[in-house]
């Protein structure tokens, strides 16, 4: 097999639950070596979620293509194991909270001793600095903080969370991204840097034309449920036999819209003339769509705004989603035979390579399973091994 893109990079993994984990299963799937540090008690995450022959599915998802390592980082020794495996590391993940590090005798200065080149990569709540870098942070309240829960929902319904916890995943893919970057600017004969990602100023960075508009109006954006914020009409519909999503973004595509609903004179009345009158009459402009739908099922409607080049669809539930040809297609879940716990279906690699596609190189590690490989990739003999383990440093 040819080389991954991250062939040849070293991780050591101090993250765990589920942003810095979720960023060094994107490095793993890119081909680096990740090594996860775990405490004796293991990941968090081992014990949630659904488990089948006492794995859980959820951790599994998060930790392919790693290599777990038992160490009690709270044990001097443990501590300089840890810095052993640093020294030949290329970059560490770590999700504590700010000082965390320091805490434990990884200074920036220390880690620069230990492996001058080492890229150290943070993701954490607020960022380091500024007056909430101390505090505990968790995806609810990050979706909080970050205004971006004022914008789900509608009136009615009030301020509404995503169900996937979107800012530790956003902050974990941000953390990758500057991952690869500072590796790049490395190798280019740049400094080795630190690399960090916070899960309120991620989050915040997604907001898109609604951040650009509050910063230019000084106005908070009405939650519009289904509806888009900035264009109308735009949102989900009801057909003869159910709702579809209809995504009609930019004049000509609202305009094939209307003439396969056989609404096109509406663009000619002045109350929906433009954008701006078509928001301010948004509710009886969806009412005449809806009353167009209602003449065919969900499913012809589908194929013919489809046809028409009419972005649409249906809202699936997720294990529909999960069945769909098109996600078959791309190959977005996969079948993964996990030694002892039998297979593991979990999503698959979103990112795309011509030459070089993502695989799965190690299912999700079992606690502590290459520990005493690792200890000896890094000269550890095994008297030594056999020593830390009856103290108690590694499992």
């Amino acid at each position: 097999m040819t080389d991954l893109p991250l062939s040849g990079v070293r991780v050591i993994d101090l993250t765990r639950i589920l942003s810095g984990p979720f960023c060094s299963m994107l490095l793993g799937d890119l081909g680096a070596d990740v090594i996860k540090i775990e405490a004796p008690g293991g990941d968090h995450v081992r014990g949630q979620g659904e488990k089948i022959d006492g794995l859980s599915w959820y951790f599994a998802s998060f930790n392919r293509n790693k290599r777990s390592v038992v160490l009690d980082l709270r044990d001097p020794q443990g501590r300089a194991v840890l810095e052993r495996l640093l020294t030949d590391a290329d970059i560490l993940t770590e999700n504590f909270r700010p000082g965390v590090l320091n805490e434990m005798g990884l200074s920036a200065e220390r880690l620069a001793e230990i492996n001058p080149t080492l890229i150290v990569v943070s993701v954490n709540g607020y960022g380091s600095t500024g007056p909430y870098a101390d505090r505990p942070a968790f995806d609810f309240i990050a979706q909080a903080m970050s205004g971006y829960m004022s914008t789900n929902g509608t009136l009615e319904s009030g301020p509404l969370r995503t169900a996937p916890p979107m800012t530790d995943l956003i902050a974990g893919l941000y953390a990758a991204l500057g991952a690869v970057a500072a590796l790049r600017g490395r190798e280019a004969g740049g400094p080795a840097q630190r690399v960090e990602a916070s899960m309120m100023m991620s989050m915040m960075s997604m907001l898109a034309y609604l951040s650009a508009n509050a910063l230019a109006t000084g106005i908070d954006p009405v939650p519009t449920g289904n509806d888009h914020p900035i264009a109308s009409p735009y949102g989900l519909f009801r057909t003869q036999d159910g709702d579809i999503a209809v995504a009609p973004s930019t004049v000509p595509i609202l305009r094939r819209f209307l003439t396969e609903l056989g609404l096109a004179h509406l663009l000619d009345e002045p109350r929906f003339a433009d954008n701006a009158a078509r928001l301010e009459n948004r509710t009886e402009m969806n009412a005449l769509i809806n009353a167009a739908l209602a003449k065919d099922t969900q499913e012809n409607w589908i194929s013919r705004l489809n046809s028409a080049g009419v972005p649409s669809g249906k809202v699936q539930s997720l294990t529909e989603a999960l069945a769909d040809p098109q996600v078959a297609a791309q190959e977005m879940v996969m079948d993964v035979p996990h030694p002892g716990h039998g297979t593991v279906r979990m999503t698959g690699f979103p990112m795309k390579f011509s030459e070089t596609p993502l695989a799965l190189r190690h299912p999700a590690p079992d606690l502590g399973a290459q520990t005493d490989a690792v200890l000896t990739d890094a000269g550890f003999d095994a008297d030594t091994i056999a020593t830390l383990r009856r103290d108690g440093v590694i499992g």
